[in-house]
């Protein structure tokens, strides 16, 4: 035994030595990272968390901004997703490309009554008479409450839990008239309209509680591609209806919220456009924008929202882009959307629109 002693004197003191270095290492990394954890970490630092993974569609990971694999942009690309777009974008309270003089050959424009109750205007709500101020300011929670005790309309169809799509309520027909819905002039009657709830995951990582009001021929198409986008962990920013913008579609796009209905015309023109009918949707407009070519006065390209010119270049590479790699781009084409982003005189990379048979 007491051969032993020297040998454990001798191994104790490399071992106390370790000890005391995983002591100091440790306390280092704690005071270095202010007490983050990972998450927390991944949250403060998406270039570096985010920017490299991808996934195959139905395996993406939580923390992926997109299944479409793209990477977070570059330090001058990025967006805090801590930030709202309101403290960084300057809101104008016209539309997309205000002063554009000619319509999409996509976006088939059919020709509105001569109520007078139009805007010549993209972005504009068809009732003169409202005001486009900035969209409301209510926190989420007070948001989602209020969409988890609406009036039920007795046809409500539920797709899955939390989606769902139904004939309008009087409660949501009184949200939207004298809004994204005229008090007068309207050819699109309420019948043909219906509401969509949903759930969808924001750029935080958190479920949210969502809402569209489109035409009754493609709520089906909405929930079945919003729960496939949320089953996959797809991010969206906001998804609330423009209405909450007071009919403002640049105010909306601003702050990137994804919007379907809005009862107003083509840009530069006085024919009804595909959001009008409930037959088009913009999805992460910010980071998606709409570009008119050459159409400024200095020969530069037109880029709405305000602040989102960067994000124009498709060549680069950058969370929340739709291109035709993308899981968005993927499902609203297969159930027969178009997309903006393949339109020749202008591209409209937020647009996913379908025609009627």
């Amino acid at each position: 035994m007491s051969d032993l002693k020297p040998l454990l004197k001798q191994a104790a003191k490399p071992f106390l030595f370790l000890l005391t270095f995983i002591f100091i290492c440790a306390f280092l990394a704690h005071y270095l990272t202010g007490d983050e954890t990972l998450l927390e970490y991944a949250r403060n630092n998406p270039e570096l968390a985010y920017g490299t993974q991808t996934d195959p569609v139905g395996t993406q990971n939580p923390g992926i901004p997109s299944a479409s694999g793209n990477n977070l942009p570059e330090e001058d690309l990025t967006r805090s997703v801590d930030t709202p777009l309101s403290e960084t974008t300057p809101v104008s309270s016209t539309g997309k490309n205000t002063d554009a003089s000619s319509v999409s050959e996509s976006d088939t424009p059919v020709t509105p009554d001569s109520s007078g109750a139009y805007t010549d205007t993209k972005g504009s709500i068809l009732d003169a008479s409202v005001s486009t101020s900035a969209g409301s300011t209510s926190d989420a929670a007070a948001y989602a409450g209020e969409t988890d005790t609406m009036e039920q309309h007795p046809d409500r169809f539920i797709y899955e839990e939390g989606f769902y799509y139904e004939p309008l309520t009087e409660s949501v027909k009184e949200r939207i008239t004298g809004i994204s819905y005229p008090e007068s002039g309207c050819t699109v009657p309420y019948e043909d309209l219906n509401y969509v709830g949903l759930k969808y995951i924001d750029f935080n990582g958190q479920e949210q509680t969502g809402e569209l009001i489109c035409n009754k021929a493609v709520a089906k198409d909405m929930v079945e591609i919003f729960h496939e986008l949320y089953r996959n962990d797809y991010r969206l920013e906001s998804v609330r209806l423009i209405d909450e913008y007071n009919g403002d579609d640049t105010a909306s796009m601003a702050e990137n919220n994804t919007s379907c209905f809005n009862y107003r015309v083509v840009d530069g023109t006085t024919s009804l456009s595909k959001h009008a009918y409930g037959l088009a949707i913009d999805v992460n407009p910010y980071y998606n924008p709409y570009v008119v070519f050459h159409r400024n006065a200095d020969g530069s390209d037109y880029i709405s929202p305000p602040g989102s010119e960067i994000y124009a270049d498709r060549s680069q590479n950058f969370a929340y882009k739709i291109d035709e790699n993308d899981l968005c781009y993927r499902l609203f084409t297969e159930h027969g959307f178009t997309w903006g982003g393949n339109w020749n005189s202008t591209k409209d990379y937020q647009h996913f629109q379908k025609t009627l048979e």
